[in-house]
């Protein structure tokens, strides 16, 4: 009896220890959960950890369908959505969560089946009058062999950018003084249009070293300084310097990010990031007739893979509202690109104010974009001014 009792309290001590072990190592791993989830959702959102499988999953419900989701447990999330929502319907975002098909997107089905298809991958954020997934704007890599060949262009940059002649605009009532708020520059600088070309008339060669988009570069930076905005206009081939270093078209951005953040770096008053492209779209699709005018029409494209993507989505919005409103049928919309086998990025992580401005397709004549290049410096400069005013920023008035 002596013993088992011995026993019997031996037990007891050993149950009594593994639970207080217990709570303690309980305690301990709740207390490790906390720490490292505070230290995880702290960290730039570059260097969080996340789930691709999570973010495929779930990429193809959207937001309202969320929305609709979190109010039938809480109704407040019903708020939110637009009056005209109707209600979700479970088996389509079943359909699509299981199969990753959209039926409302052929894109989803198509993409994997065609060869070349990915090119219509991006997603409208906002469709301008006439825009859809047939007429989305894309980029096509011109052929090595082009690249490397010149070809006669039937204008001279500097008679365009500075034509002998022409009448002095009357001094802006606003002005940036000194500062240079806007920096301009051109990562594929060398792509061009064929009407700029000499003789050219296929859309694979509208690539040339000089009559090409940095010509619209320079004709907006000249329209915002009558509008009293300091621009800087990058200079640098871009494109040399690609080829330079031995990369492919694809490294582009690579190479322009280097000069960007060299301009940031030396310049502090910039403000606003523009990187302007040229379409591979033909005419049909870039051009607009308003009010007896002919424009190439402009497209906005967010890089969806950066942590400002939000911020410049907004900024997009708020000037194809403005277009929209004073130039209508001037913009094709904004285009989000993401994913493989696009840059994603397209130096807009850089600030907060980055754009990426498609100015018309291949067959864009100079009128038409000299009347872009006006509209667009135009709304541009009225957001300008108003930003300004809102934020308090102080600017010379002349009287």
């Amino acid at each position: 009896m002596k013993r088992s009792n011995t026993s019997r309290n031996l037990i007891v001590t050993l149950n009594g220890t593994s639970i207080k072990k217990g709570i303690v190592l309980g305690f301990i791993v709740l207390l490790m959960t906390f720490l490292l989830s505070g230290v995880l959702t702290s960290l730039k959102p570059e260097y969080r950890l996340n789930s691709s499988s999570i973010n495929d999953l779930t990429k193809n419900i959207d937001s309202e369908a969320f929305l609709q989701l979190l109010g039938a447990e809480n109704r407040f999330f019903i708020s939110a959505l637009p009056d005209q929502t109707e209600p979700i319907k479970l088996s389509s975002i079943l359909f699509k969560v299981a199969t990753s098909i959209n039926p409302d997107d052929p894109r989803s089905l198509l993409g994997r089946e065609l060869p070349g298809f990915s090119l219509y991958d991006s997603e409208i954020v906002v469709a301008g009058n006439g825009t859809n997934y047939t007429n989305m704007p894309y980029e096509s890599p011109p052929p090595t062999e082009v690249l490397e060949q010149e070809r006669e262009a039937s204008i001279n940059k500097n008679d365009v950018v500075n034509p002998s002649g022409e009448e002095p605009k009357a001094p802006p009532t606003l002005t940036t003084g000194d500062k240079k708020v806007v920096y301009i520059y051109n990562t594929h600088n060398t792509e061009s249009y064929l009407p700029l070309l000499e003789g050219e008339t296929d859309p694979n060669s509208a690539i040339h070293s000089e009559a090409n988009v940095t010509i619209v570069s320079e004709l907006l930076g000249k329209e915002l300084l009558s509008e009293g905005i300091g621009s800087q206009i990058e200079s640098t081939d871009i494109q040399q310097n690609v080829k330079q270093k031995g990369w492919n078209y694809a490294k582009s951005y690579k190479a322009s990010r280097t000069i960007v953040e060299s301009a940031m770096a030396t310049n502090q008053n910039i403000k606003y990031l523009i990187d302007i492209h040229r379409d591979s779209q033909r005419k049909g699709i870039t051009t607009i007739n308003i009010n007896s005018k002919s424009y190439a029409k402009i497209a906005f494209v967010i890089g969806g893979d950066n942590p400002n993507a939000e911020k410049n989505e907004q900024l997009a919005k708020e000037l194809h509202a403005l277009l929209d409103e004073k130039y209508p049928g001037l913009s094709r919309g904004i285009f989000e690109q993401k994913g493989k086998g696009v840059n994603g990025v397209y130096n807009q992580d850089l600030s907060n104010n980055a754009l990426l401005l498609e100015f018309g397709g291949v067959d864009n004549n100079l009128e038409e974009l000299k009347n872009t290049v006006a509209a667009v410096s135009d709304v541009f400069s009225e957001y300008f001014w108003q930003a300004e005013k809102v934020d308090g920023n102080p600017a010379s008035e002349k009287k």
